[in-house]
């Protein structure tokens, strides 16, 4: 049937904007209806939009009548001219669920929000709409118990038919008595309190605290699937149940947390990425630093401006306010422990006060959410940590594989969508993340940046700046990245260069002994990765100077491929006091508390001790701290430390007790076995066996390896390119001494 052309005009009664259906004249309707009578319902469909239609006597034969959100929806004018046609809506649109926010229709606060029973307001939006075509998007006034509301259709799901499963996808279906209905609050509104079972977000009603279509990774977060399931567990999974359930609970909302951990990790991130994901209030920022005035009292006045928005709005609308969220970064900066700042103001006390006072105080509110964040949870005042306040901690550390994984492909998800990248640097993106095992997630967004600087080099010429960079060729490769690791070094943990020097003249296996050695500390690295019973395993490498104990240790550091290393060695200690020295070796032990696998390499003991044959024997102080250190076990859960330390006085430092908290000691001895010695000349110096011999059976005292080693380099830059001449061999090792 041909459609007619009708004029957009107002309803004839306002009370009829309630109905949600059109109105037109009985001779329309008639024609529409193909003459089967008024008794008939009938659906008119005005471009992709249908609608129940009714015969009006007040509604001119060239008009159609509409209210107020029809015509916003459709976006019509009154005196538009749209085709309208008889819509049969087919069976496959019967609807299986039926989403709706609600809203008053006046958007006028009159103190308390209106408290709504969603469950009668479900079968009343059944009883005046059943049969109606809803659509997402739309928007339908009605009268419930004497309150005008605006319903906004979010989102619709249809019946399955022939078992393929509901269609989530679409946007338009027919409401029907078997149709489940439920309910929410417009977003930013606290006009209206919801109650009753027919709440969208959880069983027996809750509050949409979340947006439906938030995706970390969009979002640029990644590798901290663990930390957000502690948050939600801990500071939202309350929020989301009604009121009246917390109440039966006996609980109260969680107020605070504190993001803490190293610094690149993505505390800053998270908590400004939070807001973004939450239906909240738009979530204020604040350094920590900035509360901070000149004039007496205008910082204790600023932090009670960041709560007066949540203040005001919890006075008018009680438990049905939204959540605000305050975010203090650099917290450390104002929130010392009360009394360890000595400046004669108090200024850092009353900030300390004021904040107590504001989270859970005599009049504390119920609508916030203060997350903090700092690298030095240590300095923060005890007060402040406490349940009840900051009590959620969350440790953001350094990213495991998995993480490191995912955070390279959220900074390479343009050049990949773009075609900016070889295909064989996505294939490899496994062998960048293992290649990065001690980087942030801030070092690996500059590993990636350095990376693409030397793709953007390759195409300018350097020399003839005023040509065009050649953009078609601008291509990042593996190689970059390999370029870009020697520009962008982890700053937790040591530096793999650091300990790959203490052998860099080579690591040869001498013989039986040694290799038994290097399979037991293979064996405890192994029981300090696997055994829940160790998470605390010391060793000691004792022997004469010379013999290799840091190059032992050094290799077995980097290849145990734990994720924390750190070396603590006497030459980064000099001109260090003892307090300063007694700090740098307790904030290592910290950082290795940070990690799941850690190891520690502590380097010549004696000489971080400070000992001496003669005088001041040795540094009590620095000398008590390694002796508690060594024994502590690290304080969290699945944190495990191996710690090797190595000495060339081992009887002395028995006498001071060093040789006794140590798990087990190694003895590392001189070669003095010809066959020991042969087997070092012919890998170092590329020597035959019958030369090597000859040679070894000269050395009739025992010799250190490092020296050996040394010896066969001095002999290398005399010799020809493949071998080592023996007779300048023997002068060398007459150089030295032997």
């Amino acid at each position: 049937m041909p459609g007619l052309y009708l004029q957009v005009g107002n309803l004839p009664s306002n009370r009829l904007a309630l109905t949600n259906r059109v109105y037109i004249s009985p001779l329309n309707y008639r024609q529409l209806s193909d003459g089967n009578g008024e008794n008939r319902t009938i659906f008119l469909k005005m471009g992709p939009h249908a609608y129940v239609a009714e015969a009006h006597p007040s509604v001119s034969d060239d008009q159609l009548a509409l209210n107020g959100l029809h015509r916003r929806f459709a976006q019509l004018s009154l005196a538009a001219r749209v085709e309208v046609q008889a819509y049969h809506p087919p069976a496959d649109q019967a609807l299986a669920s039926l989403e709706i926010t609600v809203d008053l229709l006046a958007k006028r606060s009159s103190g308390q929000p209106r408290e709504l029973d969603t469950d009668r307001l479900a079968n009343d939006v059944l009883l005046n709409y059943e049969g109606q075509i809803l659509q997402v998007g739309q928007s339908v006034a009605m009268d419930f118990e004497g309150t005008k509301l605006e319903l906004n259709i979010s989102k619709v799901s249809r019946i399955a038919f022939n078992d393929k499963g509901g269609d989530a996808t679409c946007n338009v279906g027919q409401l029907l008595g078997p149709t489940d209905i439920v309910f929410g609050k417009a977003k930013g509104s606290n006009l209206v309190a919801l109650d009753g079972t027919k709440i969208a977000g959880g069983t027996g009603g809750g509050n949409n605290i979340f947006l439906s279509d938030f995706d970390f990774e969009k979002l640029g977060i990644g590798g901290l699937d663990a930390e957000f399931n502690q948050i939600f567990r801990r500071a939202f999974a309350s929020r989301i149940w009604p009121t009246h359930i917390i109440k039966q609970m006996g609980i109260t909302h969680v107020r605070g947390m504190l993001l803490h951990g190293p610094p690149g990790c993505g505390k800053t991130l998270i908590a400004r990425q939070i807001g973004k994901v939450l239906n909240a209030r738009d979530p204020k920022i604040v350094n920590g630093p900035e509360i901070l005035d000149k004039f007496v009292g205008g910082s204790e006045e600023k932090v009670r401006e960041l709560f007066a928005d949540a203040e005001k709005e919890q006075n008018e609308a009680g438990d049905a306010s939204m959540l605000h969220i305050i975010i203090l970064d650099e917290m450390d900066a104002i929130c010392k422990s009360r009394g360890t700042v000595r400046d004669g103001t108090g200024v850092s006390d009353s900030v300390v006060n004021q904040l107590l006072s504001k989270i859970d105080g005599v009049d504390s509110l119920n609508n916030i959410l203060l997350i903090g964040m700092t690298n030095r949870k240590d300095m923060i005042d005890d007060a402040l940590l406490r349940p009840g306040r900051l009590e959620v901690h969350v440790e953001i550390g350094l990213p495991d594989k998995k993480g490191r994984l995912s955070i390279l492909k959220i900074h390479t998800k343009n050049m990949k969508e773009s075609n900016r990248v070889q295909s064989d640097v996505l294939a490899r993106m496994d062998e960048i993340a293992d290649n990065t095992k001690n980087y942030s997630g801030a070092e690996l967004e500059g590993l990636v940046k350095a990376a693409t600087s030397y793709a953007l080099t390759r195409c300018v010429d350097v020399k003839d700046l005023s040509k065009a960079p050649d953009a078609e060729n601008l291509i990042l490769k593996y190689e970059d990245f390999d370029r870009a690791l020697g520009d962008v070094e982890p700053k937790f943990g040591a530096k793999s260069q650091e300990l790959k020097a203490l052998y860099r003249n080579g690591f040869v296996p001498y013989g039986e002994s040694f290799d038994y050695l290097m399979s037991t500390l293979d064996r405890l690295v192994e029981q300090v990765r696997k055994s829940e019973k160790t998470p605390l395993m010391s060793v000691l490498l004792q022997g004469p100077p010379g013999c290799g104990k840091s190059a032992v240790a050094a290799k077995l550091a980097v290849s145990s491929g734990f994720p924390f290393v750190r070396m603590i060695s006497a030459d980064e200690m000099i001109g260090y006091s003892e307090t300063s020295k007694c700090q740098m070796i307790h904030k290592a032990f910290l950082d290795s508390y940070k990690s799941p696998l850690s190891i520690i390499f502590i380097d010549d003991i004696e000489r971080i001790i400070d000992y001496v044959a003669i005088g001041p024997r040795f540094s009590n102080l620095v000398l008590q701290t390694l002796l508690v250190l060594l024994k502590k076990i690290p304080p969290d859960d699945g944190r495990r430390l191996f710690v090797v330390g190595t000495t060339s006085v081992p009887h002395l430092l028995e006498d001071l007790g060093l040789v006794q908290v140590f798990s087990l000691t190694q003895s590392i001895n001189l070669l003095d076995d010809q066959s020991q010695t042969t087997k070092v000349l012919q890998v170092a110096a590329l020597m035959s066996e019958k030369d090597a011999g000859e040679i070894a059976s000269t050395i009739i005292k025992p010799v250190g390896i490092k020296q050996l080693l040394m010896v066969a380099e001095m002999a290398r830059q005399g010799s020809s390119e493949n071998t080592v001449d023996i007779n300048l061999f023997m002068e060398c090792l007459h150089t030295i001494g032997f």
